[in-house]
């Protein structure tokens, strides 16, 4: 059901993914995490092609806050931010970030490889049916992806959407 994967470069730090659907108290997370009462990021899966995207966002995060480089005030929020293909904050949050009418979440959490009890303690927050992570995409509009990442059909032809996705977030900060 939840993914946790390390991080290469931070072997002791673990990201776990939780999926829920059917999200009847999503006004009641977005207010917790606000007031930082939820330890972890919570995404609006329909923006989402898979899990190696956040995977990304929450590597690059990491990675910033360790060297005390974030755009953002915290590492919940940056992961938000990561996904995001602008520099625009606020635009992020308002797509990537949970929605009070949302009825699905990909809830996001960094800890380390023996802190397991944030994922026990937002699981039971959560009132929604779980679902293994691997099927985000049956949760995505890929048509308001592709027009969100600005991919075209023939970019299409010569890699995957989730690489140009995955390209869009890479070099935001260089554009």
């Amino acid at each position: 059901m939840k993914l946790t994967q390390t991080l290469e470069l931070y072997p002791n730090t673990r990201v776990t993914q939780m999926l829920f659907k059917s999200v009847k108290n999503a006004a009641e997370l977005r207010q917790k995490a606000v007031e930082g009462k939820i330890n972890g990021a919570l995404i609006n899966p329909t923006i989402l092609v898979d899990p190696f995207q956040v995977l990304v966002a929450a590597n690059k995060a990491f990675h910033l806050h360790s060297i005390g480089n974030m755009k953002t005030r915290s590492l919940n929020s940056e992961i938000i931010f990561s996904l995001s293909p602008t520099n625009n904050i606020s635009e992020a949050f308002k797509r990537f970030g949970l929605s009070d009418k949302d009825d699905s979440v990909l809830v996001v959490i960094v800890h380390g490889k023996d802190e397991l009890q944030a994922v026990a303690d937002i699981t039971a927050m959560v009132d929604g049916q779980q679902l293994p992570v691997d099927q985000v995409s049956s949760l995505s509009d890929l048509e308001k992806i592709r027009k969100l990442y600005k991919v075209t059909p023939r970019e299409e032809t010569c890699g995957s959407l989730l690489d140009a996705v995955v390209c869009r977030m890479a070099i935001k900060d260089v554009m």
